[in-house]
């Protein structure tokens, strides 16, 4: 590849004017200069060349079911799956090159120490130009009433149920309700019983993620990623370990899968789905889904699902790790 030295590696990068690069994942190695592009690896013919998964961001091949960490796509679809992957990383390429930095960096991490990196990142983009642009292109809603009990918690026993309870507004992650699901979290990890936890969701889906009309709130970004860091429910959801399991269904969007995904033990509704739709908003997953679903389906599937933004069946979220099973009727 031309251009590769330390000098002209900068063309590569979302400052540079190449933030992205399609490359035959057979024949591609990257170069030693540090190119900050996002990294897409294709086999077009579906003959799975073994490759070093390090190389990419994304690998993308026609290999029917191929194995983890490709993502198969259908063949006739190819090119233009291709085309929209790009054209998501052009549209946020500030978005899309930290995403991929942070699901490198967080590859190696403990979990908190993961999300930590991930919230260091989400508060940068918060205050950078393509949320920003993101804010004043979008209509925003007023700040919707919530429950007064946005977190129900009923025992029997030794067994916790924590109940997402804002179904009119489809349990969207609000700051209030993430306080509560701490709290109770937090109180069942301090408990000298040690119960098992069922969380699960109120109305027609688990939970639709963060509230938009709270997006681009805080003022003070720095003091928004210490809050976030100290109160992260993935954390204390992991922490609970085989104790703890999830019950999915409906839409799991964003922070309700992010967080959904720390959880041991993962059941999925037939008709759920999973989906990441922040890089359209100029920002990557803020809670922690870089670390959560990053280790139930590998980074660069996890890239995929962000680039994207394609809603992912309670099948594929099967095949792919990010469930455990699937339980109840179609």
């Amino acid at each position: 590849m031309q251009g590769t030295d330390y000098l002209g590696s900068d063309r590569f990068s979302a400052l540079g004017g190449k933030p992205v690069l399609v490359v035959e994942a057979a024949s591609w190695h990257r170069p030693a200069s540090p190119i900050q592009a996002v990294v897409i690896g294709i086999d077009r013919e579906g003959d799975l060349p073994t490759v070093s998964d390090q190389e990419f961001d994304v690998l993308l091949t026609t290999f029917k079911a191929a194995p983890k960490p490709w993502v198969s796509l259908d063949p006739t679809q190819f090119d233009d799956t291709v085309q929209r992957l790009t054209g998501s990383v052009d549209a946020n390429p500030i978005a899309a090159t930290i995403g991929a930095q942070v699901l490198r960096l967080s590859s190696g991490l403990t979990l908190s120490d993961a999300i930590t990196v991930e919230s260091f990142a989400y508060s940068a983009l918060l205050g950078g130009g393509e949320f920003s642009n993101w804010m004043a292109a979008s209509k925003h809603s007023k700040l919707s009433a919530v429950p007064t009990d946005p977190v129900v918690v009923h025992r029997e026993t030794d067994k916790i149920t924590l109940k997402l309870n804002d179904h009119e507004n489809r349990n969207e992650m609000s700051a209030t309700m993430r306080d509560a699901l701490y709290e109770a979290l937090a109180n069942i990890l301090d408990d000298p019983s040690k119960p098992d936890v069922t969380l699960e969701g109120a109305g027609k889906c688990f939970s639709t993620g963060g509230s938009l009309p709270e997006f681009g709130t805080a003022r003070d970004l720095a003091e928004a990623h210490v809050a976030r860091s100290l109160h992260s429910c993935a954390i204390a959801l992991d922490a609970l370990g085989e104790r703890a399991t999830v019950m999915l269904h409906g839409a799991c969007v964003g922070s309700g899968i992010e967080i959904a995904a720390a959880a041991h033990h993962r059941i999925a509704a037939p008709a759920a789905w999973f989906q990441l739709p922040e890089l359209s908003m100029g920002l990557i997953p803020g809670a922690g889904g870089t670390a959560t679903v990053a280790r139930a389906i590998g980074r660069h599937r996890t890239m995929w699902m962000l680039l994207s933004g394609k809603r992912i069946s309670a099948a594929q979220a099967l095949d792919w790790g990010l469930v455990h099973a699937i339980k109840g009727k179609p």
